[in-house]
């Protein structure tokens, strides 16, 4: 492919290969679709001529399928491409520093998987020293469970602390308080644009006619309200009160290069979760604190793929719903340095991170900022840049 007319910085991982999607006004515009090139949007209502990019959502844009997704994005990089269309698209050029950037599709429905192998071995060990880090299932399901889509918002919204009950090992009773142990997961999410009918399955072969994109997600954790309340159900409000999603939506055409066989599987799983299509991902992500970075976990690693994820959430019949947001769980890799959240790097608390300017965190303190960043590899050795999801945590309102 020829590359772009528009000024794509060096280096940059939003070239014409990688084209992400979002929301996001121009000064003195409504919220709108567009894609991101370079240091620049695109206006797709005023660059194609089609309404159903000028709604400030791209649910009904995701909803209208595939085929519809790869003619808009041929059609993109022609207009991007071909320098005879210039004098008509460049008007619809933003650069990126003039536009505010939204969420980018309304939720439907939330799902949190928990599909690391050394994620899930990690919290065995440390919760369970004297069992079996993993439980009998782990290894023959996608483990997961539902969130609250309502609470899910854009990178660069503010997280108030979370209050809650706790209770300590050594307490004799709950006390009601802010969380001490407040953490952070580094995921991927996985936004479905077409839906399905109740009582229908979805085959793995069939996860791209379903699946839009690939997001960044920072699923918030409140550890010690976790602790206390998800015996027997699982977890609730030490989850709930925020995810943070990144602004872009990667589209699973511009992720060709990066996919990669799922590790090994000991024992084969079940007929409805085999495939013959590879969906694992190689996609290297990174995890700062106050600008500095801590932690660098693979997903290519990760145990269960998103075909797999998506069939198993509907191997029982339940239906899928344009905007349904389906993350990885935490991303973590066998090494120290490649695990996904707080609670693993600093063991509990037990191992604290000592930081650049000599201060030390076991979990997040007030004011902290964190980015997780992400890029995979794209075609003839361009790379296609997930972007970024940030957030800084706010003091709890007692």
């Amino acid at each position: 492919m020829n590359d772009t007319w528009v000024p794509v910085p060096a280096g940059s991982g939003f070239g014409i290969t990688n084209l992400p999607y979002g929301v996001f006004d121009p000064p003195g515009g409504a919220p709108r679709a567009g894609v991101r090139i370079g240091d620049h949007v695109l206006d797709l209502a005023a660059a194609l001529g089609d309404e159903v990019f000028a709604q400030p959502s791209l649910n009904p844009f995701m909803a209208q399928g595939r085929a519809r997704w790869t003619q808009v994005r041929a059609r993109v990089q022609e207009l991007l491409t071909d320098e005879s269309h210039r004098t008509a698209v460049e008007p619809a050029l933003h650069p990126l520093d003039t536009v505010s950037l939204h969420l980018p599709f309304e939720v439907a429905d939330y799902i949190d998987f928990y599909a690391s192998e050394h994620h899930a071995t990690n919290l065995g060990r440390m919760f369970r020293p004297d069992a079996a880090a993993l439980l009998p299932n782990w290894k023959h399901l996608p483990v997961g469970y539902h969130g609250r889509a309502g609470t899910v918002v854009v990178s660069g919204t503010g997280i108030t602390r979370p209050c809650g009950q706790r209770k300590a090992p050594t307490d004799d009773t709950p006390s009601f308080a802010p969380s001490a142990k407040l953490d952070v997961e580094v995921e991927v999410g996985f936004v479905v644009g077409v839906g399905s009918r109740l009582g229908e399955r979805v085959a793995t072969k069939d996860f791209a006619e379903h699946v839009f994109g690939v997001c960044l997600v920072n699923d918030w954790s409140a550890r010690d309200i976790q602790a206390w309340e998800y015996v027997p159900l699982g977890p609730f409000l030490g989850k709930s009160f925020a995810t943070s999603i990144s602004p872009w939506i990667v589209p699973l055409d511009a992720l060709t290069g990066a996919r990669v066989p799922t590790p090994p599987r000991e024992p084969e799983l079940l007929d409805y979760l085999r495939g013959r299509e590879p969906w694992g991902l190689d996609l290297d992500l990174a995890l700062t604190l106050n600008g500095q970075e801590i932690s660098r976990p693979p997903y290519a690693q990760m145990y269960y793929s998103p075909a797999q994820m998506l069939a198993h959430t509907t191997v029982n019949g339940a239906s899928l719903r344009t905007g349904d947001l389906y993350a990885s769980g935490t991303v973590s890799g066998p090494e120290p340095g490649q695990r996904g959240s707080l609670i693993e790097l600093t063991w509990n608390g037990t191992e604290p991170l000592t930081l650049a300017d000599g201060t030390r965190r076991t979990f997040l303190e007030d004011g902290d900022t964190v980015t997780i960043a992400g890029a995979a590899p794209g075609p003839d050795g361009t790379r296609i840049g997930l972007g970024e999801v940030t957030g800084t945590i706010a003091p709890a309102k007692e």
